[in-house]
């Protein structure tokens, strides 16, 4: 009789140990779950790329005329500008002298957008200032943005990514657009 209680309570231990077992399989995918969702999370609430290098642009823009930036080289003579670009760049940005049409060329600098160094060559349209961003790139489309409080346009053209951001009137950017894509065309 004494063998078969400790049968019994070996078998009712057992069987408390294999519920336990059961218990911690069933639900220790939870913890797994739960670190999935939060990545997921992570991953989907992220800002688009986009909005961010349109961030980085404006800031870009805002800094130049905020710290006495605005440019490396100041002339409004193309061919001294597009030289100055040797050496502190690996691609030849293209630099045309818009002031006929409106928008009038006042020099360049060095930037340095999404982790890349650009150019950025600087125009003027009245009292507003436009910085062009210029870097090696054929993945934009042609569109145009509006980002706390600027205007921006953007196109590729020859390898080149463009980035116009300024305060004028969006129409003004498109026209600018236009014209500097009908310019640089005649450099070829």
């Amino acid at each position: 009789m004494a063998h078969q209680a400790t049968y019994a309570y070996h078998i009712g231990k057992s069987s408390a140990f294999a519920n336990w077992l059961n218990f911690l399989k069933r639900w220790s995918y939870i913890p797994s779950l739960a670190g999935i969702a939060a990545s997921l999370f992570l991953v989907f609430s992220l800002p688009p790329q986009e909005g961010s290098l349109q961030n980085q642009l404006v800031a870009s823009h805002v800094r130049s005329l905020l710290a006495n930036h605005l440019t490396d080289v100041q002339t409004s003579d193309q061919h001294t500008v597009k030289p100055w670009f040797n050496g502190k760049i690996d691609f030849s940005p293209p630099v045309v002298d818009l002031a006929t049409q409106g928008f009038p060329l006042v020099g360049g600098r060095v930037d340095y957008v999404d982790g890349k160094v650009v150019a950025a060559l600087i125009y003027r349209r009245h009292a507003h200032v436009i910085n062009l961003f210029i870097w090696p790139s054929t993945k934009l489309d042609l569109s145009s943005a509006s980002y706390d409080g600027y205007n921006l346009v953007k196109w590729t053209d020859k390898g080149l990514a463009f980035w116009a951001v300024s305060d004028v009137g969006a129409e003004d950017l498109a026209s600018f657009r236009q014209l500097f894509l009908g310019a640089a065309g005649k450099l070829n």
